[in-house]
């Protein structure tokens, strides 16, 4: 299966993408289950058909896009509000990335470590290893580049969040993910309560980072990509349900930016999984 994935990662973007749009569309058809939260998803964040329609091949590329992303060559990256992101890295006070399954969030870390994580500051993000053991080692072998660390999903790993924050560095999270039991709150996201993560909450609170929103447009043709930047206008307020749905207000409002490629198939609304392991 790794030279299966090797061989993709040597496509061009555009085949991929192509592919991609194929298997969205063919797991849509396919699959009831998925189908169904697909739908209720897109209906309960009041989208039009127009809206959701593009997002079941787009669903399929973020998929078929991942081994040319690990393994293949760099890909085409645009940036929109990059100036944001030098402003946050000058205040030295850390700087917390949220990006929704939004477009390609794979992207959103490789540009920032290869734009800034050598010359600046790296940046460190949570990973929770696949558990096929091939598929592990793919994975592990794309976060650990230069300017980019990983953390695992337990205690010691927000522990080192919170050390790369007090140290100026930068963090990636995707805050719309069902945190496990016991580090999240209820809080409303598209008008209907969701199990949200409270850790972007407090790192911020511990440390005084920067907050900014973004995420990685997938551009038509397999062009690249495009980051979004921008800044959390609001204050987080000191209380953690509160600060959760102003986290979640914002991941809407990027979200309805371009419905056509989120991840609306995700179980955003899914009971929260056991405690995870805090050795």
């Amino acid at each position: 299966m790794a030279i299966f994935f090797k061989l993709l990662s040597r496509m061009p973007l555009a085949w991929l993408h192509a592919l991609g749009w194929l298997l969205g569309w063919l797991v849509f058809v396919a699959s009831g289950i998925y189908r169904r939260r697909f739908l209720a998803n897109a209906e309960q964040a009041g989208m039009a058909r127009s809206d959701w329609l593009a997002a079941v091949g787009e669903s399929g590329k973020l998929v078929a896009e991942l081994p040319r992303l690990w393994l293949g060559r760099p890909v085409p990256v645009l940036w929109d509000g990059a100036e944001h992101v030098e402003a946050a890295l000058a205040r030295g006070c850390g700087v917390v990335f949220l990006t929704p399954h939004l477009g390609c969030f794979e992207i959103t870390a490789q540009a920032y470590a290869q734009r800034y994580g050598q010359t600046a500051k790296p940046m460190t993000v949570l990973f929770r290893p696949p558990r096929q053991a091939w598929l592990r080692v793919v994975v592990m072998a794309s976060r650990q580049r230069p300017g980019l660390l990983t953390a695992p999903t337990t205690l010691s790993g927000v522990k080192q969040l919170i050390k790369a924050l007090k140290k100026g560095e930068a963090v990636g999270l995707l805050p719309d993910q069902v945190p496990p039991q016991g580090m999240g709150v209820m809080a409303p996201f598209f008008g209907r309560d969701a199990y949200t993560m409270t850790l972007s909450v407090r790192l911020v609170q511990q440390t005084g980072a920067t907050v900014l929103l973004a995420w990685g447009e997938r551009l038509a043709r397999g062009q690249g990509y495009r980051v979004h930047v921008a800044p959390l206008h609001e204050a987080l307020p000191s209380d953690l349900s509160q600060a959760a749905a102003v986290v979640n207000q914002a991941m809407q409002r990027l979200i309805v930016q371009c419905p056509a490629q989120y991840l609306w198939g995700y179980a955003r609304y899914k009971q929260p999984r056991e405690t995870a392991h805090t050795a």
